[in-house]
């Protein structure tokens, strides 16, 4: 009988086990696609994070969840795993790797270079490098031997994705693509989650402006080569989103336009510039009087580059943090804050504002410098200890994504929103929280144990 009760009780703590897998996944859907469930009793946690390792996309991961979910792993126990991350094989391809991914029916060709002598037990410093000429490219073919060439800088990996005319930089399939791809490499190669820099020149210098706008979490620093982002609010560009200044102020630029560029020369740039650093942005700017639109100042301005992307690593946990978005699940996050709602009333939270170059007493308001066609919403905030204090304008609900390393978790949080407190208790960890955003994230410095959903109206 005693036997027969045992039974009986395990079986229920499995059924139990199951059903916060099953609740889990059908959660993880919602961020990132269809998830079928695979969480059998019986596995072990070694054997269940084996199967999460192996994944080779966010949508594996996800599905491989569910397992370590119906493991019984602890939080404390599934936390320092994540932490210490996957083992990396040395059995992994070197110098040139020229790659492809399809998506939406299209064909993302892609390079990576990788040192000769890249070893599995260190981190590498990523630069994702932007290529310019985008509309002049007809298909998705690759030029040249997919090769960084003359603008190989420190030893590092670079990733070279390709965009074309059917495909812009500025376009939310790119957006997609360069997750996928930086999510796949870091799959493979042991790299410095903190130290991925997005680069570009020419067409891929402003492009780097847009993806500042929509998708700042996984880059430690914005590097604009003989750019410019005013070109982004040119309707003959073609960008297919809503797109926002204030979202520059949580990133460092690194800037360098040309004197005699005939297309973005620094007397028509500079005035942008200054409202950026005026309005609080990290730029750092180098202009070159003498050269056009061409990078032959390179070699004068390597060491400079480098030095600048070996100090601002990526803060995966940012104690400030600005956000603007139309709500769109694709671009609706920056790092542990998610804008899930716009509000039916806006509100009217006075903040400052990128979008206008800012004017002396004697000059009448300037124009927006982008303009927008749908409501938008925006949230400043600032974390101190276990207090974060927030403004919210335009926005019905968002949600703080609490991790055990910003917060103290065995004592309360409290929220402050338009100087209104909404929150003042604990958050409890949890294991499928966890797993749900390291199936998204694949990052193992920024690990999230709670959910904190504010709703405003």
């Amino acid at each position: 009988m005693r036997r027969a009760g045992r039974r009986d009780g395990h079986s229920s703590i499995i059924g139990v086990l199951r059903a916060l897998a099953t609740l889990c996944l059908a959660a993880l859907a919602s961020t990132i696609g269809t998830v079928w469930v695979d969480a059998a009793p019986g596995g072990t946690v070694d054997g269940a994070f084996k199967k999460f390792w192996d994944a080779r996309s966010p949508q594996e991961a996800a599905r491989a969840a569910g397992a370590v979910i119906g493991s019984g792993v602890t939080f404390q126990d599934a936390l320092a795993r994540l932490r210490r991350g996957r083992p990396y094989s040395s059995n992994v391809p070197r110098g040139i790797v020229r790659l492809s991914r399809r998506s939406a029916g299209k064909q993302f060709f892609y390079d990576i270079n990788v040192p000769s002598n890249y070893g599995p037990n260190r981190r590498y410093q990523v630069r994702v490098q932007l290529h310019g000429g985008v509309m002049g490219r007809k298909t998705s073919e690759p030029p040249g031997n997919g090769s960084i060439g003359e603008l190989a800088g420190a030893e590092q990996i670079y990733i070279l994705p390709y965009s074309w005319a059917g495909a812009p930089w500025w376009t939310s399939a790119q957006v997609e693509n360069l997750r996928a791809i930086l999510d796949s490499v870091k799959r493979t190669y042991n790299i410095d989650e903190n130290r991925v820099a997005l680069a570009g020149v020419s067409d891929g210098g402003t492009a780097t402006y847009y993806f500042a706008m929509r998708d700042t979490t996984p880059y430690a620093s914005f590097l604009s080569l003989n750019g410019f982002f005013m070109v982004l609010a040119n309707p003959a560009t073609g960008v297919e989103d809503e797109l926002f200044p204030n979202n520059f102020l949580n990133k460092p630029f690194f800037i360098v336009n040309g004197g005699a560029d005939q297309l973005y020369p620094t007397w028509y740039v500079e005035p942008y510039i200054q409202n950026l650093q005026d309005g609080g942005v990290s730029v750092d700017y180098y202009p070159q009087p003498a050269a056009g639109h061409n990078t032959s100042w390179w070699p004068d301005l390597k060491d400079t580059f480098e030095s600048f992307v070996r100090e601002h690593s990526r803060d995966p946990l940012p104690r400030m943090l600005t956000w603007e978005s139309v709500g769109d699940p694709l671009d609706n996050r920056a790092h542990w804050l998610v804008i899930d709602r716009l509000a039916i009333s806006p509100g009217l939270a006075p903040l400052p504002d990128l979008n206008e170059l800012l004017q002396t007493d004697d000059q009448p308001p300037s124009p927006k410098l982008i303009t927008h066609s749908t409501p938008f919403g925006r949230v400043d905030l600032e974390r101190t200890g276990n207090t974060v204090q927030a403004i919210a304008r335009g926005v019905g609900q968002f949600t703080l994504l609490i991790s055990p390393d910003a917060f103290d978790l065995s004592q309360p949080i409290k929220v402050t929103v338009n100087g209104r407190d909404v929150f003042d208790g604990r958050v409890e960890p949890s294991v499928a929280t966890l797993m749900k955003w390291a199936a998204r994230d694949n990052d193992r410095s920024m690990l999230f144990a709670a959910e904190l959903h504010i709703k405003l109206d």
